[in-house]
């Protein structure tokens, strides 16, 4: 289904995604494919409980039996009969630099992937299509890298301490001024984990007593830190504006259950950027929805940050709207800023609390300095205050690149998942033994991929994620098109049955959602 929305009063520009609907034949042949997989699965089981064939997988021994298991043998049959025929595809060993290109070294497996073998070679230059690298600061070379080795002769590599006590540098203050001023919001306070960011932050924001309304798609991250708020948890469909206004109207009038008491907060979980299916969050209705059920806004903009909007600032920046309307803006510097950690922006209240209250701030080492003087030193470079226009024309670099392979993949007859202008670009494989397939054939062509399945995502929907860089020149993505276009053909993955409804002029008075039938 295609998505076209226009909406004078709340979007300000065209809104376009696209998830094609799966072709049936394509999905019974997926569950068919699962089904056999499960039936030799049992099989194998069977051989290796009488010793036929040799078990590999950790079991109890022979004097442990009578003891509680500490392995289920049906919560790891996935694991042992299905994982392990295409487990080559993951945990390769990189030893570069993670940027256009990157050294990998060469692995071989004996015993069906089992355990694996190093055999001291090293594959060079193999095109980087899975790194969160949006807009190339992952670099060893130019001005980010001396300002940090810089820093690490000056402060050393470590700070061996949590904010709290002897570990609040002059660098961390600078940051965070930094990160307010870049986000355009009064305060902000930085963490050294981005995961940690969200599942060490949410329970010290909302607890019993109040209701968590969380998109179905959202990271783990943003799940863990809602289960460990104690909080109710209502789950509303991806992106689906009318299933989160349903359970917004749900908890005003009937509050909490058995005693029907209002919620003390009322807190909405969204992402900018969902990694898994390039969508954008249609923010300008979440915030229409916030503000009239007086409910409060937290954005995880781990990916969004830096690669959306006209100058990098994000999904908010991508609407234009007022960072003011987001009650708690939170984003990592893993991605768009190649360093590591992650960061909370809003209103000087909140962040004054969460300077005392957040276990991550309390208990957490603070960030390194030398990862902080790249974090620095990329965001002036986006900002425009080194001088130049190099952050500009990064950001100005991965817009044209998002653009320009989605469109090309589209029209090679892939189905292309999410947003025009997201950088996460889901390419559908769905059946399972194209999994290893299309990793393998793609490194063969010296291009490293990544390839998601069950259970990162549903059984039937198993796809190859690549991520646009700025660090990409049209050449890099030209041949990478080149191969994908042989390796569609040889594994058959154009099933893409029809082309996106190319937008319409229509008036700004109205959302409409345009629907392509077959």
């Amino acid at each position: 289904i295609h998505h076209i929305t226009h909406n004078g009063g709340l979007y300000k520009r065209p809104f376009n995604e696209a998830f094609e609907e799966t072709p049936m034949l394509v999905a019974v042949l997926t569950y068919v494919g699962y089904g056999v997989l499960t039936l030799f699965g049992y099989l194998r089981d069977f051989l290796r409980q009488w010793k036929i064939e040799k078990c590999h997988h950790a079991s109890e021994r022979e004097e442990q039996k009578d003891f509680v298991p500490l392995y289920q043998d049906f919560e790891n049959f996935y694991t042992r009969n299905l994982y392990m025929r295409i487990r080559d595809s993951w945990n390769r060993a990189i030893c570069s630099v993670p940027g256009a290109k990157v050294d990998m070294l060469e692995r071989l497996s004996h015993d069906y992937n089992w355990t694996f073998a190093y055999t001291g070679r090293v594959i060079k230059d193999v095109i980087n299509m899975g790194s969160y690298n949006y807009l190339g600061f992952a670099q060893n070379t130019g001005i980010c890298k001396e300002a940090a080795a810089k820093v690490l002769t000056q402060y050393g590599a470590g700070v061996c301490s949590t904010r709290q006590e002897m570990g609040n540098l002059d660098k961390h203050e600078e940051l965070e001024k930094l990160v307010a001023r870049f986000l355009g919001v009064e305060a902000a306070m930085t963490y050294g984990m981005g995961f940690s960011t969200n599942s060490m932050n949410i329970p010290a924001l909302v607890g019993k007593g109040c209701l968590i309304l969380s998109d179905e798609l959202n990271h783990a991250s943003l799940v863990l830190g809602a289960r460990l708020s104690g909080a109710t948890i209502r789950i509303f469909k991806h992106n689906n504006m009318q299933s989160l206004e349903k359970l917004l109207k749900d908890a005003i009038v009937h509050g909490q259950p058995r005693t029907r008491r209002p919620w003390k907060k009322i807190l909405i979980l969204v992402e900018g950027i969902y990694s898994m299916e390039g969508s954008i969050v249609r923010l300008p209705e979440v915030v229409a929805l916030k503000k009239k059920y007086k409910s409060y806004l937290y954005l995880d903009e781990a990916h969004s940050i830096g690669a959306l909007g006209l100058t990098g600032r994000g999904v908010v920046e991508y609407f234009g709207l007022n960072p003011e309307d987001v009650d708690v803006m939170m984003g990592t510097f893993t991605k768009s800023f190649g360093a590591a950690g992650g960061y909370i922006g809003g209103k000087k209240e909140l962040i004054d609390y969460l300077r005392t209250h957040s276990h991550s701030a309390v208990y957490a080492t603070s960030l390194s300095p030398p990862v902080m003087e790249q974090i620095l030193i990329s965001m002036k470079c986006i900002m425009g205050e080194d001088g130049t226009t190099f952050g500009k024309d990064c950001v100005q670099r991965l817009a044209e690149n998002t653009r320009y392979f989605r469109r090309r993949l589209k029209e090679m007859g892939f189905i292309i998942y999410g947003n025009e202008d997201s950088p996460v670009v889901p390419l559908m494989l769905y059946m399972p033994a194209k999994i290893g397939a299309f990793g393998r054939e793609m490194l063969k062509r010296n291009i490293g991929v990544v390839v998601v399945g069950f259970p990162a995502t549903p059984i039937i929907e198993s796809r190859a994620r690549f991520c646009v860089s700025a660090a990409h020149t049209k050449e890099i993505l030209d041949t990478v098109l080149k191969e994908l276009d042989e390796v569609g053909d040889l594994l058959q993955l154009k099933y893409s049955r029809h082309r996106l409804v190319p937008l319409l002029d229509r008036p700004f008075d109205e959302t409409t959602y345009e629907e392509t039938e077959d």
